[in-house]
């Protein structure tokens, strides 16, 4: 079984930097960096927009929540999680007790501009994809506060100043 207080685990919505971030702390920490969603294309031999084509969105959720049960059980890990991985409430308490969860918090049109010409996000391709991207928001917002143990801006910050803010919050974490 893991211990809660060895695993950094980071949600959010696309664009706020959970690979950047989590690849730079877990490097200043000494922990490894997985990725669910890129170990879901390493693991599945495709992109994700074609797991969604072939699977839809359903399908996906179920191989994101096997990924992210396995990684999550790993010891001394920085986990970026997929976006979506908090909408279900079997991943969410995974989570909650394998790890302390960090949430990256943007603002939606900074996470827009880090987002618009990423062709490899599949629920941004409509008519619409800043509209879709502030109705993810409120709708994933209260769930990614609900597993949070922490909650970092990421709105105009630098990787470094923002990681630096991270270790000094989680420094502060009680044991």
């Amino acid at each position: 079984m893991t211990d809660k207080h060895t695993n950094i685990i980071l949600v959010g919505l696309m664009g706020a930097g959970k690979t950047t971030v989590g690849k730079l702390l877990a490097r200043h920490l000494d922990k490894c960096f997985y990725d669910s969603d890129h170990e879901l294309v390493r693991r599945n031999g495709v992109t994700i927009p074609v797991i969604f084509e072939v699977e839809g969105e359903a399908g996906f959720r179920r191989r994101e929540e096997a990924v992210i049960d396995e990684l999550s059980s790993l010891d001394n890990v920085v986990l970026a999680t997929g976006g979506g991985a908090v909408l279900s409430a079997q991943t969410r308490a995974l989570l909650k007790s394998r790890g302390t969860v960090v949430y990256l918090r943007g603002a939606v049109e900074e996470l827009w501009q880090r987002t618009r010409h990423d062709r490899n996000r599949p629920l941004l391709q409509t008519a619409d994809p800043k509209a879709r991207l502030r109705e993810l928001y409120t709708e994933r917002d209260p769930l990614y506060r609900e597993v949070a143990d922490v909650v970092i801006d990421t709105s105009r910050q630098n990787v470094n100043a923002l990681v630096r803010q991270l270790e000094q919050k989680l420094a502060g974490l009680p044991d």
